[in-house]
């Protein structure tokens, strides 16, 4: 098993497409339609960018808000870094982050990584149901996050972190009913995660 396909169902393919591209992500993350009625809330998910420095952070947050996205969190300092947070046009929550405090160049357009964090009830849980269907893990600390390898380069890395935790991470209430409008691919077959979390099979995989 491995993260090849990270889709997002979307109410307007065309103008979530729009977005994605103004944020440089459009070739990682795919979109299609959804029938499901709108859920309320935390979707229980954030995509996360990693960049080079504070400067590449703004610039990408300003790229963002110039395409529709409302801040939920102001870039700024913390004890890991620098980053903000901000919603899309589709609802989906996405993080800008850098371990640097500090510029050592000027801005750029380049992502070193794009993380999807889900949130769970049970970090340990979750990350024996992935190990045991074939995940390797990178990164974990104890309960409170889980990261694992990307399964190839230029891929999407897959990490677990509590629910509660990661909506106070981003400045929201943990609480959200309705889908995920969600969906991540695999060479594998289809599952479905404790937390609700969908896999299909990657038939381009």
């Amino acid at each position: 098993m491995a993260l090849t396909s990270v889709t997002l169902e979307v109410d307007d393919p065309a103008a979530a497409h729009r977005f994605h591209t103004a944020l440089g992500v459009d070739g990682h993350i795919r979109l299609r339609a959804t029938a499901d009625t709108p859920g309320t809330g935390f979707r229980g998910f954030t995509l996360a960018l990693t960049v080079s420095g504070p400067a590449t952070v703004d610039g990408f947050i300003g790229a963002a808000v110039d395409a529709g996205a409302t801040v939920l969190r102001p870039a700024a300092k913390s004890l890991w870094g620098y980053g903000g947070v901000v919603q899309a046009p589709d609802g989906t929550i996405w993080k800008v982050a850098t371990s640097a405090k500090k510029d050592t160049g000027p801005a750029t357009r380049k992502i070193d990584d794009i993380v999807l964090l889900l949130g769970v009830e049970d970090v340990k849980v979750s990350k024996r149901f992935y190990a045991g269907r074939g995940l390797t893990v990178a990164k974990s600390f104890g309960g409170k996050y889980a990261e694992f390898a990307a399964g190839g380069p230029g891929l999407v890395k897959l990490a677990l972190y509590k629910r509660r935790g990661l909506a106070k991470d981003l400045g929201v209430p943990a609480d959200g009913t309705g889908s995920h409008r969600l969906v991540l691919g695999t060479p594998g077959g289809p599952c479905t995660d404790p937390d609700g979390f969908v896999w299909e099979t990657d038939e381009s995989a």
